[in-house]
């Protein structure tokens, strides 16, 4: 491309406004967010939804999913921490987190632009102090979701949902999962409870709901691995947070997409995953976890997975003063649903 002289810049950009954009790829963006007059909505105004996404308020009983693709999901429930509480919050402060997205610039796309998405609000639940009958008003009201052909896509909450969310995915037979966290949540019952967040993925697969053979988790560390034998037995593919520089992030995504393969996934992502310096308002930090960049990088090479649900969990925003966990956690969110366009492409 040839170099414009000065008086060539002063003439095609001087008076220009922000969405004066020329070049064709990126000109389709500018298009969606920009008025005629070069005005565009602030950030910071309207009604807050999951990732600006547009709100449709549903009839729990009867809820009206025409059209939709991906439903956005609030699971305001954390009855089921082992330590601090506080995921109930997640799904209020990651609506109130401004500029994120709407352009995904990796994997060139607008997904709450280019798929049939909204922000149907929260679950419903009967209880605020009942775990099993929460996971329970979980499943059926996320099965209707599924019943309808729409892909739920939920934020927490504890991960214990992680569980009524795969049941109520795996209607067909169990699906494979990609688990990115610093805990296996493979434990057994705690306290004659089996319904805690460190143990929705055995309960899965003895459910029935979850295929171990077809399961990675990745970035597990910390001080619970002998709790984590259940991954092991079943055949769950395990990578420990400091194999990931031996391997290399793309290993990672290689072993990923194998484990995985072409059939149904769940994707799960506790915030956990990161290192507690880039996301310190969990219930269970551990150290030696995840960047930012690479979670990123590692979600965005799971594009093309035949994906049929996913969750965000485990924000506890009271924990960080910086709002830097809620910033994560909507950014990974955003990253999750990008992952969606390429399928919903194909399909149009």
């Amino acid at each position: 491309m040839t170099k414009l002289s000065l008086d060539e810049l002063r003439a095609k950009y001087g008076e220009a406004d922000g969405g004066a954009v020329y070049d064709p790829r990126f000109r389709r963006v500018a298009e969606r967010l920009f008025s005629a007059d070069g005005q565009r909505s602030f950030p910071y105004s309207g009604i807050p939804t999951l990732l600006k996404a547009p709100l449709r308020a549903v009839d729990w009983m009867a809820p009206d999913l025409e059209r939709l693709e991906i439903a956005l999901i609030g699971v305001p429930m954390d009855l089921g921490v082992t330590n601090r509480s506080g995921s109930r919050f997640g799904p209020r402060a990651l609506r109130a987190i401004e500029r994120i997205g709407p352009y995904n610039h990796v994997l060139d796309c607008m997904p709450t632009y280019e798929l049939r998405v909204a922000d149907i609000g929260d679950i419903p639940f009967r209880s605020r102090f009942d775990l099993a009958q929460s996971h329970a008003d979980i499943e059926h009201h996320v099965r209707k979701v599924v019943d309808a052909g729409v892909i739920p896509v939920s934020v927490g909450g504890d991960h214990s949902i992680s569980l009524p969310l795969l049941k109520a995915v795996a209607k067909h037979g169990p699906v494979g999962m990609i688990h990115i966290d610093a805990h296996c949540d493979t434990s057994g019952s705690f306290e004659g409870c089996k319904f805690h967040h460190g143990g929705p993925f055995r309960r899965a697969v003895l459910d029935g709901a979850l295929d171990p053979s077809r399961t990675i988790q990745i970035g597990i560390r910390g001080s619970s691995e002998f709790l984590w034998e259940f991954s092991y037995e079943t055949g769950m593919t395990v990578i420990h947070a400091d194999e990931i520089d031996t391997i290399g992030m793309a290993g990672v995504i290689e072993r990923s997409r194998a484990v995985a393969g072409d059939g149904p996934t769940y994707l799960t992502f506790d915030v956990d995953s990161l290192d507690p310096a880039f996301a310190p308002g969990t219930g269970t930090p551990e150290i030696g976890g995840l960047s930012t960049r690479e979670a990123q990088a590692l979600l965005r090479g799971l594009i093309g997975l035949n994906l049929v649900g996913a969750d965000l969990v485990e924000v506890a925003p009271q924990y960080d003063a910086t709002t830097n966990t809620v910033q994560a956690g909507a950014q990974m969110l955003f990253e999750i649903l990008s992952l969606f366009v390429g399928e919903s492409r194909g399909r149009r």
